[in-house]
């Protein structure tokens, strides 16, 4: 495993982060979510993504279970605020004050930890004045409740007006947390050039597009049992926009590139995201012990430049690149 700083900070993180998305508290058995941990720890992990939304807190709640008793300064645990969690009511989301400050407190104590390495806004609330969520996110700073603050699907000016406010106030934005894989690429243009400049990383989510590029679709083809297309508690609409014949085709020509390296298809994604600088580390889920192992393999993977032209001339026109994609993931205004 190789460790890369997140953004200007001293802070290393795992080029792969275990991520419970999914999975933990819902599609997977609490045995089996920890199994999963502990394979992540055993193939040099030290870097675990969750949020207080995932499966309504229960994901949280299994994490913290399966890191419970292992030495604290040796791991990053990364959470995030903004969706509903509980009941639902007015207050139970977004960047408000209120919303962080309970919410950082109801996360600590699901993970059974006093404090969180990187805590996060999971998307942008437009209902709520940024100057009084960077506020919020300080005074979290300052009580030692996370050392690090990070966004999530944030615009590139976004990102530079929160930045400019955390730096009045005494911390900076150290991470973005975007979806990035080599069939969406809606960050390049705009995002990861404002987050080089401004000190920023990326800690990219859905590397192998929801499973999608591990090849394991083929066009017109039954849908594998058990797989995230047929998952009717959330998966099957996630990996719906990819789910056309003419994205899987283009992906099956993605399988004598990973061939000719020795990788599977699935490391071949992973590995492709790592390739871009701006990346500190690629968030993979597993359902299975085993599958951590595989996608590990991708850490350290050179790509050469004709390899990634290659890619491009394979995947053509179905590759995702329009910046004004970012916008859409946050929720518009209720007021």
């Amino acid at each position: 495993m190789d460790y890369r700083h997140l953004g200007s900070s001293g802070l290393k993180v795992s080029e792969i982060t275990y991520g419970n998305w999914l999975t933990h508290g819902s599609q997977v058995e609490n045995e089996t979510a920890t199994r999963c941990v502990h394979a992540a720890l055993d193939a040099g992990i030290t870097t675990f993504d969750t949020a207080d939304v995932y499966a309504n807190t229960a994901a949280e709640t299994v994490l913290g279970e399966a890191l419970d008793g292992l030495r604290r300064e040796s791991l990053e645990i990364l959470t995030k605020v903004y969706w509903p969690v509980g009941p639902q009511g007015p207050n139970d989301r977004g960047l408000s004050r209120k919303h962080i400050l309970e919410g950082i407190d109801g996360s600590l104590s699901r993970l059974r930890t006093d404090y969180v390495d990187l805590y996060q806004a999971h998307r942008y609330d437009h209902d709520t004045p940024l100057e009084e969520t960077m506020q919020a996110f300080a005074d979290v700073v300052r009580a030692g409740k996370a050392l690090y603050i990070g966004v999530s699907e944030w615009t590139a000016e976004q990102i530079r007006a929160g930045q400019e406010l955390a730096s009045g106030l005494g911390f900076r934005l150290v991470s973005n947390q975007p979806q990035y894989s080599m069939l969406w690429r809606v960050i390049e243009e705009e995002v990861v050039p404002t987050s080089r400049e401004l000190g920023l990383s990326q800690i990219v989510w859905s590397p192998v597009a929801q499973g999608v590029l591990t090849g394991k679709y083929p066009p017109g083809g039954a849908l594998p049992a058990g797989s995230r297309a047929t998952d009717e508690k959330g998966g099957a609409r996630m990996i719906s926009r990819w789910m056309r014949d003419d994205v899987l085709e283009r992906v099956q020509a993605l399988a004598p590139i990973a061939g000719e390296l020795g990788l599977s298809m699935a490391q071949l994604a992973v590995a492709w995201v790592l390739q871009n600088p701006n990346v500190a580390s690629a968030i993979i889920g597993a359902s299975r012990p085993e599958q951590v192992g595989e996608n590990v393999a991708a850490s350290g993977v050179d790509l050469p430049a004709e390899v990634m032209a290659r890619i491009d001339a394979a995947l053509g026109e179905v590759v995702e690149r329009d910046p004004a994609r970012t916008a859409e993931s946050s929720p518009p205004t209720t007021r």
